[in-house]
């Protein structure tokens, strides 16, 4: 018994602290994260963010609570296409170009794939969204 209390005691002592950033406020779906929203808390949380340049710039894909450890799922890039934002849609094929105009019908950021309607024909179609906020038809 002795030797598995001594076995307890060496290997809790080698298991270190680390630093895991954590919200200091609430912070609300689809807010942009600031380095004023941070602060350092002393757990050690496997996947939980240490480095606030990952974090900072980001948006809360969810709900951040004050002094709760923030994991990758949490957050993203943030989004430059909302829904109902009226946006450009292109359909590329060699060197032929058609552009039109279309409403989009959810919210993403850069590369993720929405579905729009082409207002012109009132179909519904999926895209991925470009940096310029354009929707790249297939």
């Amino acid at each position: 018994m002795k030797l598995i209390l001594t076995l307890l005691t060496v290997l809790m002592a080698q298991a270190g602290w680390a630093d895991t950033l954590v919200p200091v406020r609430t912070i609300r779906a689809k807010q942009i994260i600031t380095a004023e929203d941070l602060a350092y808390k002393s757990v050690d949380i496997a996947g939980a963010f240490s480095d606030p340049d990952d974090l900072i710039g980001q948006e809360a894909r969810v709900s951040l609570y004050a002094g709760r450890p923030i994991r990758p799922g949490d957050v993203g890039p943030p989004a430059i296409v909302d829904r109902n934002d009226l946006v450009m849609l292109n359909f590329r094929r060699g060197g032929l170009l058609i552009s039109t105009e279309g409403r989009s019908l959810g919210r993403g950021s850069e590369g993720d794939i929405i579905r729009a309607m082409n207002l012109a024909s009132r179909t519904t179609i999926s895209g991925r969204i470009s940096a310029d906020g354009s929707i790249e038809v297939r």
